[in-house]
């Protein structure tokens, strides 16, 4: 497989790819995290905290990390589960999808250790394909049960975005959704604003929503549309000052550059019988935007009326 595989500074496997326009995407075999996403102008797309830890067995803050078999506390395990903290493989056979031609596709697989069927007594290969073209970021998931009998899990991709002022920013695309609010014990709620705008911290999983959100951020004139197929539901998190001081891999002005907006499957979680195979898709795009201008309308990336 034509890739660029080289060590960081932290002793990680780093998967490096690039595609002929300039652009390039940082894929680690630590927790399969993609950790760096940079357009054709090298500008980072992703948050990265300026704490964060590289070492396992801490999970690292920033990127895109893989939340599996669990999201958050929902469920018993560690908060997000344990994929995101355990060493990767290359997959040398991600069948059906073809194999990866280019050095802009990375395949990755995990499969758990006998430590980890302690505390998850699942057989499951949970694969991960990664691809980079100009101005977009694809990621496949895919868990396969190799289990003898049927489970259940939850999954996300978690999504920590780079922008400008968190207070400059909008998500359009979760209104008139019900939503749970992990700042009020998860009670349900619906989304009663025209746009999701922030001004302290936000800590929500929105329910069924649609194949596409915006993230439209006004000072840097730059929207992340969020395509999503197979992967219903969709967190958004900012913890805002008081909870930043309190993160420890956290800085503390950190929460104004980053936004998390999650692809995830947590109200209806995944059930697969032995030798069934689930499949997630979401891509990440950035197109220039102007309202100043009003050179975009926000209906028109989200519904595709251009």
């Amino acid at each position: 497989m034509p890739m660029n595989i080289i060590h960081d500074p932290h002793g990680v496997p780093r998967i490096v790819l690039t595609e002929p326009m300039g652009s390039s995407a940082e894929v680690l075999l630590y927790g399969g995290q993609v950790v760096s996403w940079k357009n054709d102008r090298r500008e980072e797309l992703l948050f990265m905290s300026s704490k964060a830890v590289w070492k396992p067995p801490k999970a690292i803050r920033g990127g895109i990390p893989v939340c599996f078999p669990q999201y958050g506390n929902f469920g018993t395990l560690e908060q997000h589960g344990f994929a995101r903290n355990r060493m990767w493989s290359l997959d040398n056979s991600p069948a059906p999808l073809s194999p990866a031609t280019n050095s802009s596709t990375a395949d990755l697989i995990l499969r758990p250790t006998e430590e980890d069927q302690k505390i998850w007594p699942r057989s499951f290969e949970l694969r991960l394909r990664v691809s980079l073209s100009p101005g977009k970021l694809t990621l496949i998931p895919r868990v396969r049960n190799i289990d003898s009998k049927s489970f259940s899990f939850m999954f996300a991709l978690r999504n920590y975005l780079s922008i400008s002022d968190i207070s400059e920013v909008r998500i359009e695309g979760l209104e008139t959704l019900d939503y749970f609010d992990n700042l009020m014990s998860r009670e349900r709620y619906t989304e009663q604003a025209d746009a999701i705008t922030f001004d302290g911290e936000v800590d929500r999983v929105y329910l069924k929503t649609p194949s596409k959100i915006a993230i439209i951020d006004h000072e840097k004139k730059r929207t992340f549309v969020l395509r999503k197929d197979g992967i219903p539901d969709a967190a958004v998190w900012n913890p805002w000052d008081r909870k930043a001081k309190v993160i420890p891999d956290l800085g503390d002005e950190d929460y104004k550059s980053m936004l998390c907006v999650d692809s995830a499957v947590v109200e209806s979680p995944i059930v697969l019988k032995p030798s069934e195979e689930w499949k997630g898709y979401q891509e990440l795009s950035t197109v220039s935007s102007s309202y100043c201008s009003g050179q975009l309308d926000p209906r028109k990336v989200l519904y595709g009326l251009t």
